[in-house]
């Protein structure tokens, strides 16, 4: 069916009168139409008008045409800024219904935005725009400055990037200062004296060393860096730009299925109430059901989502549902809301892979449900990531000790060893990594000043 930018425009004013009527509390909401190469490229750089220069930028953007081109991959119907006003990109190749979809499925992901905490606490959609226009305009002069230069640029670039999600885990958590930690500290040791009572010489509670760097473990190993290493003043911004644009990026890592599934469930409940003409409706069946449908062999987060916020409303109430979406992040929503009569209609299971084969390890029986439960909790969001922190500051001979916090998944050594020489690299000084294999032994790498590893 052809259609004209007007007759969008129409849509939109009752797509918009509808999610209010439906309860969101959204941002000012614009569209852009765009054509697929402008989407491989928004894509590329995660949606964003102006970025800083990167080779990982155009390798994205050149994988992805490539995949695209040999219809390897298809491309997204649509692609939302979390900014203020919310910014979103149409696909003008789109049938009339799936902008009509797509255009309600951007509400949803408008009003997580706005409403949901971690979003609210660890962004500022009023200045995310400007905020990347600025980072790129800053690093492009570090580039054309003939005292520093692209490759010094890119050396910097390519080892925060290396490390930038190796940060504070728990977003909108205020962190404690050094001064309250070391009451915390005092009091825990003060404590343990009053409950063992008077001691002989040979069991003595030790005080503990207040001047240790770090007096607890780092979670943020950039902010470390930042704080205690020997960068130069740009290179310094380079690294704060690095990392505040990945917090930017952080709140959405964490809510990847209740975002999804959020604005799928929106879509869903909108278009049912759109008084659609037939030929459309029929249309929107089909296209609902491709957008969350089960993966085969893998989880779609859009259909996982739906069902979860789906089940949710049934048994709580459309209250409910706001709530959940205001207060939650993914691995919470799971914990919580994953029923076992969902996990036996998702056919959801557990599997491991081995050297030559595949072993199923659970099923959603009365028992292995709980178990495919929290391993998706667990490992949703930010715990996909390896968990490393600075544990140590040699102040004779600057060595960073790191330790990664082992949950029964070992660390794949060959980028282990290659992250540590970008980590050497910032820090200028030796930098030791304690990890643990697979049966549990403890391994030890170390990087030198000369970039080469040890391992013990």
């Amino acid at each position: 069916m052809e259609y004209s930018f007007r007759d969008l425009e129409i849509w939109n004013e009752k797509i918009e009168k509808k999610v209010k009527e439906y309860g969101l509390d959204f941002y000012p909401q614009e569209f852009e139409m765009i054509n697929f190469n402008e989407m491989i490229g928004y894509e590329a750089y995660v949606g964003m008008p102006s970025r800083y220069p990167h080779w990982s930028f155009g390798k994205s953007y050149e994988k992805n045409k490539t995949l695209y081109s040999f219809n390897l991959t298809g491309l997204p119907y649509e692609m939302v800024i979390n900014s203020d006003p919310c910014l979103a990109y149409l696909m003008k190749d789109n049938t009339l219904l799936l902008q009509i979809l797509t255009m309600a499925h951007v509400y949803g992901h408008n009003d997580f935005f706005k409403n949901n905490r971690l979003f609210k606490q660890g962004t500022n959609a009023k200045y995310t725009l400007e905020m990347f226009n600025l980072d790129s305009k800053i690093i492009r002069e570090y580039i054309d400055d003939p005292s520093i230069g692209y490759s010094e640029v890119e050396r910097i670039l390519d080892a925060a990037h290396a490390i930038r999600y190796q940060a504070k885990r728990n977003i909108g958590v205020r962190e404690l200062s050094n001064d309250e930690i070391k009451d915390n500290i005092l009091k825990d040791y003060e404590n343990k004296r009053e409950n063992r009572g008077i001691l002989d010489s040979n069991n003595k509670i030790s005080l503990p060393d207040l001047d240790k760097i770090p007096l607890e473990p780092v979670d943020d190993i950039m902010g470390f860096i930042l704080e205690y290493g020997p960068l130069e003043d740009w290179q310094k911004t380079i690294m704060r730009i690095v990392k505040r644009e990945t917090e930017y990026f952080m709140p959405q890592i964490e809510t990847k299925v209740m975002n999804e599934g959020w604005a799928s469930y929106t879509h869903y409940n909108i278009l049912k109430d759109l008084e659609l003409p037939q030929e459309l409706h029929l249309e929107f069946l089909k296209r609902h059901n491709d957008v969350i449908a089960p993966a085969i062999g893998g989880l779609n987060p859009y259909y996982i989502g739906f069902k979860i916020f789906e089940d949710i409303e049934k048994r709580y109430g459309k209250e409910k549902i706001f709530e959940v979406r205001e207060v939650e992040r993914d691995s919470s929503f799971l914990r919580r809301y994953l029923t076992k009569e969902l996990c036996e209609e998702l056919n959801l299971f557990q599997y491991n892979e081995r050297t030559f084969d595949v072993v199923i390890e659970e099923i959603s029986d009365d028992i292995g449900w709980k178990t495919i439960r929290d391993t998706l909790s667990y490992t949703a969001g930010m715990g996909n990531i390896p968990y490393i922190r600075v544990v140590d500051l040699n102040k004779k001979n600057h060595m960073l000790t790191l330790e990664n916090v082992f949950d029964g998944r070992a660390l794949e050594l060959s980028y282990a060893k290659e992250t540590l020489k970008y980590i050497q690299e910032l820090w200028g000084h030796d930098v030791t990594l304690i990890t643990k294999s697979t049966d549990k032994q403890e391994v030890i790498l170390t990087c030198n000043q000369e970039k080469k590893i040890s391992i013990s």
